[in-house]
C-alpha cells in the first residue's frame, strides 16, 4: 500500500475509534449512572448506609430507654405487661399458663341462699358436683399464683380454699367479712374487701395473715381494678354511692369522691385494654360510668341497661359485656369507639349477674342471681346456648381455668 493511503486509513481508524469511544460514554451517562467510576461513589453509599445504621440505633436506644422508664414506674415485683397497650394481651384464646394447662374446665357457682358450691361441666352444661361450703358465699376467687381457688363466705367469716387440679375441698381459712377478695399485682397481698367491716383489709396472700387494715369511711366497698402500673386501684362503694383511688405501695386511700347522682349504687370495676379509661357499674344510674382514673375527675355516664352490674372483657380486646340484671340483657361496648354497639335479651327474661368468659372466649358464663340458674351466652350472637339449674341466690361465678399469667382478684382478672 503507498505511504499516503496507510497515513489516510489510520485517520480513519482514530477517528471511528474516537467515536465510538464518545458514543459509549455518552451512553454510560445518559442510561446507566453507575457506570461512573465505583471509587466516585462508594463513600456516598458508605456515609448512607452509616447513616441509616445510626438511625436504627438511635431508635432502638429510645426504644429501650422507653421500656426501661416504664418498667421503672411499675410497682416493684409485678410483671410487666405483655403489650404496654393492651393489659389483657395476656388472656388471649389457648393461652393457658403452664400451671392450670392441666386442669379440668369447670364453672363454680357460689350460691349465697344455699351455702353451696355448684360445679358445672361447661361442655355438658351439667351440674357434675356440688359442694357444701361457709354460710353466704359470695364470689369464687382464682389466687395470684392460679392454683386456688377461694370461697367467699361472706357470713361465715372464712374463705374456703377449692384445689381446682383435684377438685379438693381444703379446710376454711378464718378471715373477717369476705365480701370480696382481690390481689396485688405483685402477689405479695390479698385485698379483703370488708364491706360491713368498712375496711381493705391486706393480708398474706398465701397465709391470709392480716398485714393492715385500712379503714375507709364510705360503706359497701365491693369491686376494684388496678392500675396499668400496679401503682394505685379503684373502688367502689356500694352503698354510699362513692369511689376511692387507693395507694398500693402505701395501703392508703389518697382520694375519694361521690358519684353525681342520688342514690348511686356502684358495681364491679373494669380498666380498658389501654389503660386510660375505668368503667364502673351502677345499678341505680342504669349504666356505667366512664372515668379517668389518672385524674380521678369527675365521670361520664353511659346508659347500657337496667340494673348494670357486672363486666367483663372479650378475648380479643375490642368489647365489653355488660349484664343488667335488673332487666335481663346484656350490652356490649367496643372499646375502639366507647360507644355500645349490640345488645343481647335472654329469651323469658333472667338476672344475669357476675361472671366471666370461656378460655376460648365463645361463651359468656353469668350467674341468674334472683333465678337460681346460670346462663351461657354465645359470645358471636347472643344467642343462650344454656339456662341450668343451680342453688339459690347465685353470685360471683367463676370459669375456671382462664388465659393470664396471674391472677388479680374478683371472679377471674388476669393479666
Amino acid at each position: 500500500m503507498a505511504r499516503g493511503s496507510s497515513r489516510s486509513h489510520s485517520r480513519a481508524l482514530r477517528r471511528r475509534a474516537t467515536v465510538r469511544a464518545v458514543a459509549a460514554l455518552l451512553l454510560c451517562g445518559a442510561a446507566v449512572p453507575s457506570c461512573a467510576s465505583t471509587s466516585e461513589h462508594r463513600p456516598d453509599r458508605a456515609k448512607s448506609a452509616s447513616a441509616r445504621q445510626s438511625a436504627l440505633e438511635a431508635a432502638a436506644a429510645k426504644a429501650a430507654a422507653k421500656k426501661k422508664a416504664a418498667q421503672a414506674r411499675l410497682l416493684p415485683g409485678m410483671p410487666p405487661p405483655l403489650d404496654p397497650h393492651d393489659l389483657y394481651a395476656a388472656d388471649r384464646p389457648g393461652k393457658l399458663a403452664r400451671a392450670v394447662k392441666d386442669f379440668p374446665s369447670r364453672v363454680y357457682v357460689p350460691n349465697t341462699l344455699s351455702d353451696t358450691v355448684s360445679v358445672i361441666d361447661p361442655k355438658k352444661f351439667k351440674v357434675v358436683r356440688t359442694i357444701q361450703v361457709g354460710h353466704q358465699p359470695q364470689h369464687v376467687v382464682p389466687s395470684w399464683d392460679l392454683k386456688t381457688l377461694w370461697v367467699n363466705n361472706d357470713l361465715g367469716n372464712t374463705l374456703t380454699p377449692i384445689d381446682p387440679a383435684s377438685g379438693r375441698v381444703g379446710r376454711p381459712v378464718d378471715v373477717h367479712d369476705p365480701y370480696n377478695l382481690y390481689f396485688t399485682p405483685d402477689g405479695k397481698y390479698a385485698v379483703v374487701m370488708a364491706s360491713m367491716d368498712r375496711a381493705l383489709v391486706f393480708r398474706n396472700a398465701h397465709t391470709m395473715k392480716v398485714v393492715k387494715s385500712v379503714p375507709v369511711d364510705c360503706y359497701g366497698v365491693n369491686h376494684t381494678d388496678f392500675s396499668p402500673d400496679g401503682r394505685y386501684f379503684i373502688v367502689s362503694c356500694e352503698f354510699s354511692g362513692e369511689l376511692l383511688k387507693v395507694d398500693t405501695a402505701k395501703k392508703k386511700v389518697v382520694a375519694k369522691q361521690r358519684l353525681p347522682i342520688a342514690g348511686a349504687m356502684p358495681q364491679d370495676v373494669k380498666i380498658s385494654p389501654n389503660g386510660k379509661t375505668w368503667y364502673i357499674a351502677d345499678m341505680v344510674a342504669n349504666g356505667v360510668w366512664v372515668l379517668n382514673g389518672d385524674t380521678f375527675g369527675k365521670p361520664r355516664l353511659l346508659p347500657t341497661g337496667k340494673g348494670t352490674h357486672g363486666l367483663y372483657v372479650s378475648r380479643d380486646s375490642r368489647s365489653m359485656y355488660i349484664s343488667n340484671r335488673g332487666e335481663g340483657t346484656i350490652s356490649v361496648l367496643s372499646f375502639k369507639t366507647g360507644k355500645l354497639v349490640r345488645r343481647w335479651r335472654l329469651p323469658g327474661g333472667g338476672s344475669p349477674d357476675m361472671g366471666g368468659v370461656s378460655s376460648d372466649g365463645k361463651v359468656l358464663w353469668l350467674s341468674g342471681r334472683y333465678n337460681a340458674e346460670v346462663y351461657a351466652i354465645d359470645t358471636r350472637n347472643g344467642r343462650l346456648r344454656a339456662r341450668i339449674p343451680v342453688g339459690g341466690g347465685p353470685h360471683g361465678l367463676a370459669v375456671y381455668p382462664q388465659p393470664g399469667r396471674y391472677s388479680l382478684g374478683h371472679t377471674g382478672i388476669f393479666r
